[in-house]
């Protein structure tokens, strides 16, 4: 993280520590502590909130597709969701790394009929297109340029809609995440890449401008604010 005070008119240009490589139990053990955080901060609300409003379409499985899954914890959550509703899905998680997918498999209870994928969102072909994809905290990992691609990809892929769940750069988040990581006394690794991910994710502007870039008009996509500091893009496809 930076010495200065963070500048907040612009995305930061950092890298995070769990983008880097190390080793499974190090990747485990953070990725047990961030799931504690959307726990605590309510980070699946923003998805199952939207999840809630789509109409569902005759007796055929809904295929939702959680791009950048991590832990699996959002999905494993949406599982439960479907389950308490008694609606039928069919829920693939898709992960760059192989480590983090094995980690989400293991994490997962036996009775769980999640799919495990690791593979690069912009080379995956699913058998059969998603009718919902979903990311949550994932692309502000990606630079403006392949926001742009992954928001033309989610385009191309999803059937009925898309949710990005992400972060909201502010100062208060920021702050706050800083002091609370520490005396919660999260992982290390967290500690420095909760604070960082606040400064590298977007403000409402920013989406409007990279939504214009992949050929969305105003009309057809929405960003949502949640508290606490999450924001949320969702696109939902005429029928």
């Amino acid at each position: 993280m930076p010495h200065s005070a963070p500048d907040f008119r612009v995305r930061a240009q950092l890298s995070e520590l769990m983008d880097e490589p190390c080793s499974p139990d190090v990747m485990r053990a953070c990725l047990r502590d961030l799931a504690r955080v959307n726990r605590w901060f309510l980070g699946y609300r923003p998805t199952l909130n939207w999840l809630d409003t789509i109409e569902r379409r005759g007796p055929e499985p809904l295929r939702i597709l959680d791009v950048g899954c991590g832990y699996g914890d959002a999905l494993r959550r949406i599982e439960t969701w479907a389950r308490e509703r008694g609606n039928a899905v069919e829920l693939t998680g898709l992960d760059l790394n192989p480590n983090t997918i094995a980690i989400a498999s293991e994490a997962s209870s036996p009775k769980s009929a999640i799919r495990w994928v690791a593979a690069n969102v912009f080379a995956y072909n699913p058998d059969r297109p998603a009718h919902l994809i979903v990311s949550s905290l994932f692309t502000h990992h990606l630079n403006d340029e392949d926001v742009v691609r992954f928001l033309r990809w989610l385009e191309k892929n999803a059937e009925l809609g898309w949710f990005i769940n992400d972060l909201s750069r502010a100062p208060i988040p920021y702050y706050l995440f800083l002091w609370f990581s520490r005396a919660a006394r999260l992982h290390p690794f967290v500690q420095h890449d909760g604070p960082v991910s606040f400064l590298r994710t977007f403000v409402a502007d920013d989406w409007r401008r990279l939504c214009a870039g992949s050929g969305l008009q105003p009309d057809q996509f929405e960003i949502l604010n949640f508290k606490p500091a999450r924001l949320c893009v969702s696109r939902r496809k005429a029928r």
